[in-house]
């Protein structure tokens, strides 16, 4: 298979060709498992992803969330931060954030001009050996890198596409390298079974590293473990070397108190929702003291402080609206799901719950119903802007079949969905709306709330 180049260089005129010329490019839910392509661009380039220390995160749930506290204590301490997620929710530049602002319109176009003359010629040679061309999130990668060399930038977190081994972003040697909670996703690409999936994560240690990881289960522990004794790499794990002391409901979020490796961080106020919120902030907390004094200093506490109440994560548990209240979550698999489930038991007082889904073909639509399904009164199913999307109609049929009955309906438009869905619960001053099932959901419904003005 062979694709044309898109070209030249100076085409790129606004941050829409240059959004454009990455999404004609093969899509990041068909990841290629190899490296190579955006090594020999990071080469040509100059290596900028050494240009930086990286602190360098995979997980299955929990590393968009854990990042992104992490980059807010960090750059409570002074530092100058760039951080790498994905996906965006409301606007592509949230994907390269530098000292907390999505990068600019300007410096998208400007950085895209100066490394896609060496991604063209890295295409041309893929295409002569008859390989497809950097893929869209091959080509993102090295922009990113680049864009925080250009910065520059003290320190970048970056979060892992899928997977660890091969995804584009280990062409980084990460000072540290963080472990959310590694589950079962993405089988077909990861592999089928939970050490299969957590030896392809564990490729992000590179020797020497300081390993953090939160709580896993032993056969994910393990691999990692493995892992890290192979390249002489130290690993520092949630409750053993550190852990969440404890968590209460709080206005607004929670307030904890975490046992870090260095000291204990008592009475701090997090402005997210979720007991699992609350473990992905003592990973950060770890991952902070960790990367700034090998575990070994404490961290200021005003300015932990400050970090961990600037921390925001949106599309979790994300409130997005009230007067019915409209709860954004980018719960997308079974792990996810259970953690929502637990977080609407405890931080929210609904008499009803009525859902808004979208989920995608390869995902474990079962597995997240099985979770929603005692929480929901009604279920409003609708279909995200995807190729990899399940039908609506397919998607109620499950959402029937999985126990629903006659409490599903089908609509063409998230906009439709959320529509009819925030008309059944105005109807009733106890019920709320959930929207939950993917992250392209949760970044669809957020732009279409903003849209609408609901507040």
């Amino acid at each position: 298979m062979t694709e044309p180049l898109i070209g030249p260089a100076g085409e790129a005129e606004t941050a829409a060709d240059v959004i454009d010329a990455l999404l004609s490019r093969t899509g990041e839910g068909r990841p290629r498992p190899r490296l190579e392509p955006t090594r020999r661009v990071v080469e040509l380039l100059g290596d900028p992803q050494r240009a930086y220390p990286i602190i360098h995160l995979t997980g299955t749930n929990g590393k968009s969330s854990t990042s992104r506290i992490t980059e807010s204590i960090l750059r409570a301490h002074g530092l100058r931060t760039g951080l790498f997620t994905s996906p965006h929710l409301r606007s592509f530049n949230e994907r390269i954030t530098i000292d907390g602002s999505p990068i600019s319109d300007d410096k998208l176009v400007e950085n895209w001009r100066d490394v896609l003359p060496y991604i063209e010629m890295v295409d041309a040679e893929l295409i002569g050996a008859g390989e497809v061309r950097l893929t869209f999130f091959e080509a993102l990668t090295v922009l990113a890198f680049a864009s925080f060399a250009d910065a520059p930038v003290d320190v970048a977190i970056i979060e892992v596409g899928m997977g660890g081994e091969w995804d584009s972003t280990n062409v980084a040697d990460a000072d540290v390298a963080v472990f959310t909670p590694i589950d079962i996703d993405h089988q077909a690409t990861l592999g089928g079974t939970l050490a299969e999936i957590a030896r392809t994560k564990s490729g992000i240690i590179k020797p020497g590293a300081r390993v953090v990881a939160s709580a896993q289960r032993a056969v994910a522990l393990a691999e990692i473990e493995r892992a890290a004794d192979r390249l002489d790499a130290t690993v520092r794990v949630e409750d053993r070397d550190f852990l969440l002391a404890s968590d209460l409901v709080a206005v607004g979020g929670q307030v904890i108190s975490v046992q870090g490796r260095a000291a204990r961080y008592d009475d701090l106020f997090l402005p997210m929702f979720g007991d699992h919120q609350g473990h992905n902030a003592a990973l950060a907390i770890a991952v902070c003291e960790t990367f700034l004094g090998d575990g070994a200093t404490p961290l200021d506490g005003d300015v932990l402080a400050q970090g961990l109440a600037e921390a925001k994560s949106p599309g979790r548990l994300d409130l997005a609206a009230t007067g019915p209240t409209i709860l954004v979550d980018a719960a997308h698999n079974p792990h996810g799901a259970a953690s929502l489930a637990s977080a609407l038991d405890r931080y929210f007082d609904a008499s009803e719950i009525g859902v808004v889904i979208a989920t995608l073909e390869d995902k474990d639509t079962r597995g997240i119903l099985t979770h929603l399904l005692p929480k929901s009164e009604r279920f409003f199913a609708t279909q995200v802007e995807s190729e990899r999307a399940l039908a609506a109609d397919d998607l109620a049929a499950e959402v029937a079949r999985a126990g629903a009955g006659d409490r599903v309906d089908a609509y063409e438009s998230v906009e439709e969905a959320l529509e009819e869905a925030r008309e059944w619960a105005t109807a009733d001053e106890g019920r709320m709306v959930l929207v939950a099932g993917s992250v392209i959901l949760a970044g669809e419904a957020l732009v279409a709330i903003d849209d609408r003005g609901w507040a």
